[in-house]
């Protein structure tokens, strides 16, 4: 058997997660301490207590969904779980920090903060408004690319997300955004829905928020990961901290190759796949991309044993 540790990205948060994981256990209420002492107001409380429509927000949903991803690493620990049993960990666009805050190349307190950044910057981008995201059912990659050129007319539409199992999601400016939609099924496609999101995320609109992450990363400590990363734009193992901090200013306008990091898995032996954090959408995605891979969540106490028993 050989096993990667995946992470989640936005969308997986709801009010509660990660609650019984802190009631559990000492190790995992420790890391939203280190995360609330981080960004220096009590993030915990909104994470299990709400209002659902502040926790959504990117700036408070992407440190949230961090911190649960790490409790339930560090449960996993305190049950006699090793990071080092994973021969390659991934994250879905900021799961990627979790990923690499999991396996010692960031730590809790400087992920914590560098995602508390990554989402302000990405909020503030582009004017309310101006952007759209929408997710495309039923057509493949190259096509959702066709279908993008053929919508933009001078303005952004980029595939933003090839998540695999016949969804992509594509992102840009509202009006392109929605002449893809109309466009979808002519082209094949069974649906193309559009999504709420608050902004276009991983598309060149979002070039400001790049170029805000580069500053904050050139000042971040990265140290080498004890275990490969499989960076989402490239959809290839890495290990150099340079190259680390280049590829996640690049994630910010480039595509989440989530299905190419899948199959790479799948082509390096990875047969099992734990997905630390919120939800089980990565599970979902993972069967959808290939077969032979196996995905359990790891996301409440009762998860834990569950995923101990495939290692044994």
């Amino acid at each position: 058997m050989a096993l990667a540790l995946i992470f989640p990205g936005q969308g997986s948060q709801s009010v509660g997660m990660g609650r019984e994981l802190a009631e559990a256990y000492p190790a995992a209420r420790q890391v939203f301490e280190e995360v609330d002492e981080a960004l220096g107001e009590k993030l915990s409380d909104l994470i299990w207590a709400g209002p659902e429509d502040r926790l959504t927000l990117t700036a408070n949903a992407q440190p949230a969904l961090m911190a649960v991803s790490l409790a339930a690493l560090r449960a996993a620990e305190a049950e006699g779980f090793s990071v080092d049993k994973a021969a390659y960990v991934a994250g879905h666009s900021l799961g990627e920090y979790s990923a690499l805050a999991a396996v010692g190349a960031l730590s809790v307190a400087e992920t914590a903060k560098l995602l508390r950044i990554r989402g302000e910057a990405m909020q503030k981008a582009v004017p309310a408004g101006k952007g759209a995201m929408a997710a495309v059912l039923g057509l493949d990659h190259d096509a959702v690319v066709a279908l993008c050129e053929a919508s933009a007319e001078g303005e952004v539409c980029q595939l933003a997300n090839d998540n695999g199992g016949g969804q992509i999601v594509i992102s840009g400016d509202k009006a392109a955004v929605e002449r893809a939609i109309a466009l979808a099924g002519e082209r094949g496609a069974k649906r193309a829905i559009p999504l709420p999101v608050s902004a276009p995320f991983h598309c060149r609109l979002m070039q400001p928020a790049a170029e805000r992450m580069a500053e904050a990363l050139a000042g971040a400590e990265i140290r080498a990961p004890r275990v490969p990363v499989v960076a989402n734009v490239v959809a290839a193992a890495i290990t150099d901290p340079n190259e680390i901090r280049t590829r996640l200013v690049e994630q910010v306008t480039g595509q989440v190759r989530w299905r190419e990091s899948m199959e790479y898995l799948a082509g390096q032996g990875v047969d099992t796949l734990f997905e630390l954090g919120s939800g089980k959408v990565l599970s979902g995605l993972a069967k959808r991309i290939d077969k032979r891979l196996k995905a359990q969540p790891v996301g409440a106490p009762a998860d834990i044993q569950a995923a101990l028993s495939l290692l044994n």
